[in-house]
């Protein structure tokens, strides 16, 4: 027992003896704390004195005759047993901020009953905000009243949705178990009945696809329902004057780069902060990526960016219309949201017409493509010294058998051993014979396989075909119409082995939507693999062009993530972040590393970490037999890739 642990049960036993709540938790009756949260590293003591976590739970608020607001609040652990809010009781105080708001009618955003004053560059604005001034009263273990500073004015609407909101944190520093945020939301109607009008276009989780887990200002808002009741209409940024009303700034924000405005050369600074050069990892067009259907978000108003367009939504990308004039409108003013649904249905009879979802389908995803599918059927003559044939087929997307020759492009590729890929060869396959009419082809490698090849190689298809839709009309269009790619694995003697899976093409696209790049030639993430492995370099000057070296460069670049950069399994699959590494990987290529070629492990953190004190220590951890990294940040190591990266 350490000298800290002996301590930590002292107290433990002190606490007890005073009265004090003490939760003894065995390891089957562990917090629901995982890898990423630092208190699945604490040993047992400390989680049986400090109870990390925090959880707020609102069960009642009411509004009396004279305009005071009650609001009854549970604050806990993640087990359901009550904290102490001074940190007398329990470890850690725990802070709290208070938001009041009501919804004026149905699709409207809320109306904050708290508002404050700040002065800026843009003069005095009325801004929504929160309250903590009010009255505390403790009811029992854990549970408190809060009365608001606050009143309602008289003549309130009691019979709109009214919605109280908490959001805090809980300090635990002193425990190296950082700081815990939480916020929770409650709707009533004053009047007694049911809650019928609700505000509900966008949850949460859909956020965290990106995002991993909000927490805007500080960390504690970490919910779009605790967003919704600060960011409203009535509320404008005291510098830039523009409005940071939720459907306006959040549009706006992720659009960044490609606004309108922007490009004609200006910026969109809002808070202070300059977002022109966001750049949106999905379509622009790609409504769906944030509006999630019903039935993947649960959100009851997810189809509202089709059913309820308003000059306020649309106008926030659509920065250039002015709805008063009609510029850009089609020379049609718009003096309200009255008819923006006669014109803006939420689908019309074609894509790309000026419906909601015709005016935003990813081009990929037009119904007017017929789609193109490959499938690797098998390869033959893997073999030392041999060039491999590739049996494959080509079909649309109801199974068609599709003609080669209608094709622009189509490339074959072929790397191994799959250990670790150290150069590929990539053929053009448009002259690829097969039975006609069936859509099946082969194709014969000029390139062979080098004569000491050994292990499993991987084979890849990509290609596309150019293709015009809604010929003639003012709405014409041409598409690439690309290939999903398919890697197929072939070994040239004994079991298949395919290449490790680091990251897959699902976590790509919970951000990306759909991967695109080289004009949509690679959309799996595998396929990636093929060229950007530990020998490609590239640029003037040169620089590695590796997997792990360029996505980790490019999500570590400052503004360039919008996750949580120490969530690795956001992106990584199986723990594969972890060390030590899958033994045969090569050296990474890299003139501008201080370590050229640099070892894999090292590679692929201080892709991440790139400081000279990184790679000093690095460098003084390889020798000749060489990375010892994962001595001391192995997956059971005290400071393991997971245990350093835990919040």
């Amino acid at each position: 027992m350490t000298r800290f642990t002996q301590l930590l049960a002292l107290a433990v036993s002190t606490v007890a003896a005073a009265g004090f709540a003490v939760v003894l938790l065995s390891a089957a009756d562990a917090p629901p704390f995982g890898p990423a949260d630092k208190a699945y590293y604490a040993d047992e003591a400390t989680v049986n004195f400090v109870r990390p976590g925090l959880v707020f739970t609102i069960t009642k608020a009411e509004i009396s005759a004279d305009g005071t607001v009650n609001v009854w609040l549970k604050i806990t652990d993640p087990r359901g047993v009550g904290l102490d809010r001074l940190g007398v009781d329990t470890p850690g105080p725990v802070s709290a901020t208070f938001l009041l708001g009501y919804i004026p009618g149905p699709d409207r955003p809320y109306v904050s009953y708290i508002t404050r004053t700040r002065t800026g560059a843009a003069g005095t604005v009325t801004q929504a905000t929160g309250e903590n001034t009010g009255t505390w009263t403790k009811v029992g273990d854990g549970e408190y009243r809060y009365t608001f500073a606050t009143k309602v004015p008289a003549g309130y609407n009691r019979s709109a949705t009214h919605t109280v909101a908490v959001y805090g944190s809980r300090n635990l520093t002193e425990f190296d178990l950082g700081t815990n945020y939480d916020d929770a939301v409650y709707h009533w109607v004053p009047d007694g009945s049911p809650v019928k009008v609700v505000r509900d276009i966008v949850r949460t989780q859909s956020c965290n696809k990106c995002h991993s887990d909000l927490g805007f200002h500080g960390g504690a808002r970490k919910s779009m329902e605790v967003c919704n009741l600060c960011h409203t209409p009535q509320t404008p940024a005291r510098n830039e004057g523009v409005t940071t009303s939720m459907q306006v700034m959040i549009h706006k924000i992720h659009y960044g780069a490609n606004l309108p405005s922007v490009r004609a050369g200006g910026k969109y600074v809002v808070g202070g902060h300059d977002y022109s050069q966001v750049v949106f990892p999905a379509p622009a067009m790609a409504c769906k990526a944030c509006h999630e259907d019903q039935k993947v978000s649960g959100a009851t108003q997810s189809d509202f960016w089709m059913t309820k367009p308003n000059r306020e939504a649309c106008g926030a990308c659509h920065d250039n219309v002015n709805f008063q004039t009609g510029a850009n409108h089609a020379g049609i003013p718009q003096t309200s949201d009255n008819l923006c649904s006669t014109c803006h249905q939420p689908r019309g009879e074609l894509d790309f017409d000026i419906s909601i979802a015709g005016a935003h389908t990813v081009p990929i995803e037009s119904s007017l493509l017929s789609g193109i599918r490959a499938k690797i059927n098998a390869v033959a003559d893997v073999a030392p010294g041999r060039s491999p044939t590739v049996d494959f087929t080509l079909t649309d997307r109801k199974g068609n058998p599709v003609d080669i020759r209608t094709l622009t492009s189509l490339r074959i590729y072929m790397a191994g051993p799959t250990s670790d890929i150290p150069s590929y060869v990539r053929e053009t396959a448009l002259a690829a014979q097969g039975p006609a009419g069936t859509g099946r082809y082969f194709w014969t490698f000029a390139a062979k396989l080098p004569a000491d090849a050994s292990g499993t190689w991987q084979f890849g298809i990509e290609g596309y075909r150019t293709t015009t839709v809604l010929e003639g009309t003012l709405k014409q269009r041409t598409i690439r119409d690309y290939i999903p790619n398919v890697i197929f694995y072939a070994s040239t003697g004994g079991p298949v082995q395919p290449r490790r899976t680091v990251v897959t093409t699902e976590n790509c696209t919970k951000c990306h939507y759909v991967l695109e790049f080289h004009g949509g030639n690679r959309n799996e993430a595998q396929m990636c693999t093929f060229c950007h492995n530990p020998n490609l370099t590239a640029g003037n000057p040169a620089q590695s062009w590796n997997y792990s070296t360029m996505i980790h460069e490019i999500h570590s670049a400052e503004g360039g993530y919008p996750g949580i950069l120490s969530n690795c399994s956001q992106c990584h699959a199986g723990n594969s972040q972890n060390l030590p590494l899958r033994e045969g990987l090569l050296p990474t290529r890299n003139p501008q590393a201080p370590i050229n070629p640099t070892p894999p492990a090292t590679n692929a953190c201080l892709s991440c970490h790139n400081t000279p004190e990184a790679w000093s220590h690095a460098k003084a951890n390889i020798t000749a037999l060489g990375e010892s990294c994962s001595v001391c940040h192995g997956a059971n190591s005290t400071y393991s890739v997971s245990r350093v990266h835990a919040r």
